[in-house]
């Protein structure tokens, strides 16, 4: 879940390029503040990726105005999408925004703020939630929306996927001792399948309805498939019209899954038979950095080693649910043992140590979630996920890296196809 935080601002230094502006460090990332602010100083942090509340923008005048004569007052956030997003700004990161803890007091005592409290919505007002750029859904969406019934209800211990949150703002969730792996992040769309229990309740017979009987309900096994949220009972409609790319591995799972078996993965590469990719592709001479052109080419298309027209998935997860719903998580271990055994790939796997400080955490995470991604080297990485692997459930952060998050902001401003997890989302937000 997308949220702003209170926290200080940390190493104040002079940006390389500006008289005017400083920057500044909170939770690892670089931010860009004027010469106002100062080393200690308590503020609101909004990562990128996230978009302001309409009410907070325009009252703490964030927002771009064009003025009739053509000229711009303001702040410099768009009036519609009011998004964060990383940038270089005069050569140096930008990383999120940060404003002085005053910037809520119309909505919130700010005496009582403390150091690490979450901000969504103050006082009935959205302050800030994840940003989804809704005019790009409609600009894509070619295919028709179908409606899809709710079966949640039918499937009770089929599990969502877990939200992956941001491993800079939850370091103190490792403790010494604990079991932890780094893999790779990837950049695809969400899917899951399961050899889970149906449940149907059948109309009541004429006797039953006398005798105030309650009405049969059958149980039965079933492999049944699912995006992040929703749970598939036809692989028509969908983002791109159909979800057939999700139809064949829904099928190649059929006669592999024990009973009570989910595996989770990411899809990656193209809508299978098109020319359609998955996640979206955005043009590298928009990023502004000669480096990431000279590895990448003019195009960025997360491919991860698929041709045009093809598609692949990568396990990062699996559970055991029982009849009576009990969840047991799989060791990271035994999930690479039941790929081999299934014949599917997992996520690639970079180290695994016991924690210790987080210093060494940091610095171990520093070696591996940048650079060309290990599997296509064709596109920059999306980062890596940190996972804690001697818990009863499942505990995972993901760390992205900067180039990246430059990308994902180009690509949801500018690209047909938006991040396709969250123009998903849309869909099953306006048809379940």
């Amino acid at each position: 879940m997308y949220c702003a935080y209170i926290t200080e601002l940390k190493q104040l230094r002079k940006h390389s390029n500006a008289d005017r502006l400083q920057l500044g460090t909170v939770f690892g990332n670089t931010v860009i503040v004027d010469l106002s602010y100062y080393e200690g100083q308590k503020v609101v942090f909004f990562p990128v990726d996230g978009q302001l509340g309409e009410e907070f923008a325009k009252e703490n005048n964030l927002l771009r105005i064009k003025n009739e004569d053509g000229t711009t007052t303001g702040g410099y956030l768009d009036p519609v999408k009011r998004n964060i997003k990383a940038m270089r700004l005069r050569g140096e990161k930008s990383e999120g925004l940060v404003l002085p803890v005053e910037s809520l007091s119309k909505w919130t005592d700010i005496n009582k703020l403390s150091l690490g409290d979450q901000i969504t919505v103050l006082d009935g007002t959205v302050i800030c939630k994840k940003y989804i750029p809704r005019s790009n859904h409609k600009k894509s969406n070619n295919g028709p929306k179908v409606k899809t019934p709710n079966l949640k209800n039918k499937f009770p211990y089929f599990k969502e996927h877990a939200d992956t949150e941001q491993l800079a703002y939850n370091l103190n969730a490792f403790k010494p001792g604990d079991t932890c792996y780094i893999t790779l992040k990837m950049h695809g769309t969400s899917g899951r399948t399961a050899n889970a229990i149906e449940v149907t309740t059948k109309k009541k017979t004429l006797l039953q309805k006398l005798f105030c009987r309650p009405a049969p309900v059958i149980k039965e096994w079933k492999i049944v498939t699912g995006t992040r949220r929703v749970v598939l009972n036809t692989f028509e409609g969908g983002y791109y019209g159909n979800d057939k790319f999700r139809q064949k591995y829904h099928d190649y799972f059929i006669d592999k899954l024990p009973k009570g078996m989910e595996v989770f993965y990411e899809i990656v590469g193209w809508v299978d038979g098109t020319e359609q990719t998955i996640m979206g592709t955005c043009s590298n001479t928009k990023i502004k950095d000669k480096e990431v052109k000279k590895l990448y080419g003019d195009e960025t298309v997360f491919s991860y080693g698929c041709t045009p027209g093809t598609s692949d998935i990568y396990v990062y997860r699996m559970t055991m649910t029982n009849e009576d719903g009990i969840l047991t998580e799989i060791p990271w271990e035994e999930v690479k043992n039941w790929c081999d055994r299934l014949g599917v790939k997992h996520v690639p796997e970079f180290d695994k140590f016991l924690f210790t400080t987080k210093e060494d955490l940091m610095e171990r995470v520093e070696k591996y979630y940048d650079g060309p991604d290990p599997i296509g080297a064709t596109h920059v990485r999306e980062g890596v996920v940190v996972r804690i692997d001697n818990r009863s459930s499942f505990k995972a952060y993901k760390h992205k890296n900067f180039t990246f998050k430059v990308l994902e902001g180009l690509i949801k401003d500018s690209s047909d196809t938006p991040d396709m997890e969250e123009a998903q989302e849309i869909i099953e937000e306006e048809t379940v």
